[in-house]
């Protein structure tokens, strides 16, 4: 029996996709429908059924997978013990985050990592809406909401704050906000609701209903951009509005929200020693980067 073949055959039932097995491989999605092939051949029997929507495992797919998954830990637990062992991380992990962390906290230290360990590729997949774990569309998701389904680890990554912000020209050019009453009037900036991914998105519902809008996205960069072109107000997270010197917090001790980030992968790769590394370095840079998610202070920023 062939190895190969059958890491081609783990590949695919976790992807569910020829291109999404391809990728992780670093071949061609042809390789893949080829060693599938030459697999279901020696077992004469299909181990996928072709649907529109990728490739599904059969029956006999199934019985199979768990066995692959035993042959594949034990070549790990080999390969772990050897002198090649220590060359460093390789392969594929895949991250899925928030649009904002994903590009502002996240890619620079992602980035660094990857120059670390020239054998590991990192994809981030910073985008304005679910990436899921269960359509295997990243290897570690981070997200909003606590996954409550699937057999995955999942834990804590970190809180973040929110608040009201506004450019100064603005805010020179309106009158002041001293209290809640005081937004009445003022033009905001802020997601379509329709469109929100997470409930934990509705932040303006904890402070005020707008009575009007410049601009409605569902990209937080793009909220942000417009904010501080001086559009309007917005609720922006913390770590990009203070890093702009041109925003100003609106009311400062009223006006702050706490979300939670949330960090999953599926129970079956968490013995992946890239997985593991990954992870743990993606709760490292949580930590070190706790004074840019959580300022202490509710002073404004000094002009």
């Amino acid at each position: 029996m062939d190895w190969d073949n059958l890491r081609f055959f783990l590949e695919l039932a976790r992807s569910g996709t020829l291109v999404g097995a391809a990728r992780r491989l670093g071949v061609d999605h042809t390789t893949v429908a080829r060693r599938i092939q030459a697999l279901e051949k020696q077992f004469d029997a299909a181990l996928f059924s072709r649907e529109p929507e990728g490739h599904r495992l059969t029956e006999a797919g199934r019985k199979l997978q768990p066995q692959v998954e035993a042959m594949e830990r034990a070549f790990l637990a080999v390969a772990s013990a050897t002198p090649s062992s220590h060359e460093g991380l390789s392969g594929l992990v895949r991250i899925g985050a928030t649009e904002g962390f994903g590009t502002v906290v996240l890619a620079p230290q992602l980035a660094l990592f990857a120059l670390q360990h020239p054998r590991l590729v990192i994809d981030l997949l910073a985008m304005p809406r679910l990436v899921h774990l269960s359509r295997r569309e990243a290897d570690i998701v981070i997200s909003l909401e606590r996954p409550v389904r699937g057999a995955v680890v999942v834990t804590k990554l970190t809180d973040y704050t929110l608040r009201l912000y506004a450019a100064e020209r603005y805010l020179a050019a309106h009158p002041a906000i001293e209290t809640r009453e005081d937004l009445r009037g003022h033009t905001f900036i802020s997601y379509v609701d329709d469109l929100l991914f997470s409930k934990e998105l509705q932040y303006l519902d904890e402070l005020y209903r707008p009575d009007a809008f410049a601009l409605r996205s569902t990209s937080i960069l793009a909220q942000h951009r417009a904010t501080a072109a001086g559009a309007g107000i917005a609720v922006l997270p913390a770590f990009i509005a203070e890093r702009d010197p041109g925003l100003r917090r609106v009311l400062p001790g009223q006006a702050k929200f706490t979300r939670t980030f949330w960090i999953s992968m599926p129970a079956e790769t968490k013995h992946l020693a890239r997985m593991q590394a990954v992870w743990r370095f993606l709760r490292e840079t949580a930590e070190q980067q706790r004074s840019v998610l959580l300022p202490d202070s509710d002073a404004a920023p000094a002009a």
